[in-house]
């Protein structure tokens, strides 16, 4: 039920005007960021900010303030001779004071080996995302909370996951090309276009902005081996953060290097960051993780040692039986998942004794949760 907020007293301070509303709470809003939100301040097309804070002082204040008789919060202010108008109900929602007091609940369902005994509940089938927004919401979410979900029963033509994967957004396109082929080939430039096991690891580490999401749309999988493996790399952090702090502190706050020193590219890239990153509410952002890709680190001499216990430590959780699942991608199957929250791994298989033949894409993460927002919408 939409709650009927009012404005129930207005106080001035020195740099904000204190607000108490009807239901006991109080808000501060600051006179610079008042300014800065009027809604004259935005072009009503583009929505863009017009308006430039800059050209103000800040020492900026409310000469006069009242709630008018429409009941909005009405300011003539010190300087520019302008007048705003503020909806209660935007003030509301918007007010920073209130957000920053209520306890910040996680997006994420952590998950560990137990989602082996219950994996169908990560499965969906291709037709019900194709053919409904519902289906497409199931699959966004489990994608966003979850972090992982196998689309079942897709076609297996070249680049028949494509009308599926546009129902979201467009895919990111890099040097591995759109689709990138998953497949056993002489002289590879990855370890992935081989036949030998890929430990768990995140794709393209040396991005400073990795793809976010990932999408493998088995063709074929007929041949001995090439058991796929996934492991929610948030949980092996979090498992850390409360077991074992020290550990966890070390992968956060220390910058590993990652390099791609793929022989057919004219440019190396390479990128410094931490194993573990937090966004600004201490929830985990990314997981950086690749023993393939990690280049010769050089951190400060006191310290290498424990960025090395460090990471020994996390690499073998990572790994851990207690957090991965293990599964084989059958002929139609999309292994869809969070690149920056999932390792993802294989066994090795036999390329003599069938065909193994995946088809890769990327997405950014804003695609997803900007279409699941819009959808719930």
């Amino acid at each position: 039920m939409q709650e009927n907020y009012s404005i129930k007293n207005i106080k001035k301070n020195t740099s904000y005007l204190e607000v108490e509303w009807n239901d006991g709470q109080k808000s501060k809003f600051n006179y610079l960021w008042l300014r800065d939100n009027c809604p004259t301040a935005h072009d009503k097309d583009s929505r863009h900010r017009m308006f430039n804070i800059l050209k103000v002082s800040t020492e900026i204040n409310a000469k006069k303030y009242n709630i008018n008789n429409q009941g909005k919060l009405e300011i003539e202010w010190s300087e520019g001779e302008h007048i705003s108008y503020y909806d209660v109900k935007w003030l509301r929602e918007n007010c920073y004071t209130l957000k920053n007091k209520k306890k910040y609940n996680s997006p994420y369902t952590l998950w560990d080996s137990s989602l082996q005994e219950n994996l169908d509940s990560i499965k969906i089938d291709h037709d019900e995302i194709l053919n409904s927004d519902r289906g497409l919401i199931k699959w966004l979410e489990l994608l966003h909370h979850q972090g992982i979900a196998i689309v079942k029963n897709a076609p297996t033509g070249e680049k028949s996951a494509l009308p599926l994967l546009n129902k979201i957004s467009h895919t990111r396109e890099t040097f591995f090309k759109t689709p990138f082929e998953v497949i056993n080939i002489p002289k590879p430039n990855n370890s992935a276009y081989t036949a030998h096991a890929l430990r768990n690891h995140m794709d393209l580490p040396w991005f400073e902005n990795p793809p976010g999401y990932q999408f493998l749309h088995c063709l074929i999988n007929d041949a001995e081996g090439g058991e796929s493996s996934a492991v929610d790399a948030f949980a092996v952090a979090d498992y850390l953060r409360k077991n074992e702090n020290e550990i966890f502190e070390t992968l956060v706050n220390t910058p590993l290097r990652f390099r791609d020193k793929d022989y057919t590219q004219v440019a190396h890239r390479s990128f410094y960051a931490p194993a573990i990153t937090l966004t600004k509410d201490g929830d985990y952002n990314d997981i950086r993780f690749s023993v393939a890709t990690m280049d010769a680190l050089d951190c400060h001499p006191d310290i290498m040692e424990k960025v090395y216990k460090a990471h020994h430590r996390f690499g073998n959780l990572l790994h851990d039986d207690k957090f991965q699942i293990k599964f084989k991608l059958e002929k139609g199957d999309i292994f869809s998942f969070n690149n920056r929250r999932l390792l993802h791994g294989r066994t090795a298989y036999n390329p003599n004794s069938g065909h193994r033949h995946l088809q890769g894409y990327y997405m950014d993460r804003d695609e997803i949760i900007g279409r699941l927002s819009f959808l719930k919408k």
